[in-house]
């Protein structure tokens, strides 16, 4: 089998769809859809956005779950509900009144989506965790246990201390599904 290391399968950053700290969430959701329609190297399109602070450092990223969370409206009720968690209802109960609060509250109205589109991409961006890193000299043994362990769709590359790199679960899986075919051949 290829000795595949982590950067021989990472889309470099320079590749990747990325904002600035202060971005709209509309123009952040534009710069994905030209990332996506300028990625031509395989059939597996950009599905995260990384926001990055003035000085080119990833601070965050935007997947597709959370640009769909940015699009709920808070609803005070929603807010009472992670509140009275403290109280030890049971998750079940807690998840039919979030869903009765969400029921109520439509997304997909013009307000909602003009709301949305002008929320900055540092309100709802998710901050790289620990374990969402990976060297870029890394086997790739490696790094599938990170993504597996950890569910993460992607992983962020590092060069010493800093982010140079992402390393997608589909490029992982598109070689490792090659190298089975070749296996079997």
């Amino acid at each position: 089998m290829k000795n595949y290391l982590v950067k021989n399968l990472m889309v470099p950053i320079s590749e990747y769809a990325t904002v600035t700290v202060g971005t709209t969430f509309l123009d952040a959701l534009q710069v994905l859809e030209r990332a996506q329609d300028a990625y031509t190297v395989n059939k597996y399109r950009h599905r995260a956005i990384l926001v990055l602070d003035l000085a080119g450092n990833v601070v965050g990223k935007i997947s597709q779950l959370r640009a769909l969370k940015a699009l709920q409206p808070e609803s005070d009720m929603a807010k009472e509900v992670d509140e009275i968690r403290r109280f030890r209802f049971s998750e079940n109960y807690l998840a039919v009144l979030r869903d009765k609060c969400r029921s109520r509250a439509e997304i997909i109205k013009k307000e909602t989506l003009l709301e949305a589109a002008g929320k900055k991409v540092e309100e709802f961006m998710q901050a790289p965790t620990p374990g969402e890193f990976v060297s870029e000299e890394s086997s790739l043994d490696i790094a599938i246990h990170r993504l597996v362990s950890g569910a993460h769709i992607s992983l962020l590359v590092t060069r010493d201390d800093r982010i140079v790199g992402v390393l997608r679960i589909s490029d992982v899986f598109a070689a490792l599904f090659q190298e089975m075919m070749a296996a079997v051949a």
